[in-house]
């Protein structure tokens, strides 16, 4: 069978509300991580998505602290899958990693 080429594409743009406070934690690694929560509406039916936001660069980090809850942004990053041990068994999520960051409002 014949391999097929593509060009792979990770790409996501975003532009929805906060609806989180910012909550910066350091991982065991060291690593430190800043997240926070964006409301999308829908615009194909009523709704709304909720998505994770991960933020890991420090110029970023604390652009993301001076958010609050009601603020618009526009974000762009990549979806990434996250797997770490909890009490009972292997947890992942999803989440975004923001590479920019604006407020629109």
């Amino acid at each position: 069978m014949a391999e097929i080429e593509f060009e792979p594409v990770n790409k996501i743009e975003l532009c929805g509300r906060v609806s989180s406070e910012p909550s910066e934690r350091e991982l065991p690694s060291g690593d430190v991580v800043l997240e926070l929560r964006l409301v999308v509406p829908r615009t194909d039916r009523p709704g709304v998505d909720t998505l994770d936001l991960a933020f890991w660069k420090a110029a970023l980090r604390r652009k993301a602290k001076k958010l609050v809850v009601g603020d618009v942004v526009r974000v762009s990053g990549a979806l990434r899958r996250r797997f770490w041990q909890g009490k009972t068994g292997v947890v992942s999520r999803s989440q975004v990693e923001v590479a920019e960051l604006s407020k629109v409002n």
